[in-house]
C-alpha cells in the first residue's frame, strides 16, 4: 500500500526509499544520527510506516549497510581496474574507500555496528565478504604469504578509515587539505605500507 504524508507517494517501493534516505542522513549527520523517526520524517511518512517493511532499527540499518557495502566494493574495484600493477591497484583501493567514507560518512564504522552481527543478517555478512574480499585478493597477489596479506589488509583498512575519519573530524580541515589531497595522501600511505610489507617499490604513481 502506497503511503502519503505531506503529498508524497511512493508508489510501492516505499522500502528503497527508506534506506536511499538513511543513506542521506548518515551522509549529514554520522551514524549517531541515524534514527528510524528521522527517516521517517525526511522520508514523508507516519512514524509507524517504517516497521511495515523493517521489524527494527537494526532491520533497516542492515539493509543501509548492505548498501553501503556494495558500494565500496564497486568504487574499489573501478579505482583498482584502472592499474595494471597490482601494488598500485592496491594503493589506489585504500584511496577509493577514503573518498567514499569522507562522501558518505560511512565504511567499516557502520557494516561493523552494533546490533549487525547476528546470524540472521546473512545479506550484510555476504556484502561485507565481498568488499573484504576485494582488498584481500590484491593483498594476496603481492604479499609473500597469506598471514601478511591479512595482516596488509588489515593496515590498509585502518590507515584507509582513519585518513577519512581526520578529514570528516575537522582534523585535516584545520590544516587546509581538501578532499583531493586527504585521498591522496591516503593513497600514498597505502602504497608506503605496500612497500613495508612485501619489498615493492614505493614510487608515486597517480
Amino acid at each position: 500500500m502506497n503511503q502519503l504524508m505531506g503529498g508524497k507517494y511512493h508508489h510501492g517501493d516505499l522500502r528503497g526509499e527508506l534506506v536511499r534516505v538513511s543513506l542521506d542522513l548518515i551522509a549529514e549527520q554520522g551514524l549517531a544520527g541515524f534514527s528510524v523517526a528521522e527517516v521517517a520524517r525526511r522520508a514523508k511518512v507516519s512514524p509507524g510506516a517504517p516497521y511495515r517493511h523493517f521489524a527494527d532499527r537494526e532491520s533497516l540499518l542492515a539493509e543501509v549497510a548492505c548498501t553501503i557495502a556494495c558500494q565500496l566494493a564497486e568504487r574499489v574495484a573501478t579505482a583498482a581496474a584502472e592499474h595494471t600493477d597490482p601494488a598500485d591497484a592496491l594503493a589506489a583501493a585504500a584511496g577509493a574507500y577514503t573518498r567514499y567514507l569522507i562522501e558518505r560518512r560511512a565504511g567499516m564504522n557502520v557494516l561493523y555496528a552494533d546490533g549487525l552481527h547476528g546470524p540472521e543478517q546473512t545479506e550484510l555478512h555476504e556484502q561485507t565478504r565481498r568488499l573484504t574480499d576485494e582488498f584481500l585478493m590484491r593483498c594476496l597477489a603481492v604479499a609473500p604469504d597469506p598471514a601478511t596479506a591479512l595482516e596488509l589488509m588489515e593496515q590498509l583498512f585502518t590507515q584507509a578509515h582513519g585518513y577519512g575519519t581526520f578529514q570528516l573530524d575537522g582534523v585535516f580541515v584545520k590544516h587546509g587539505y581538501s578532499v583531493d589531497l586527504v585521498v591522496e595522501k591516503s593513497t600514498t600511505a597505502a602504497r608506503i605500507a605496500i612497500a613495508g610489507r612485501t619489498g615493492a617499490p614505493i614510487g608515486h604513481r597517480p
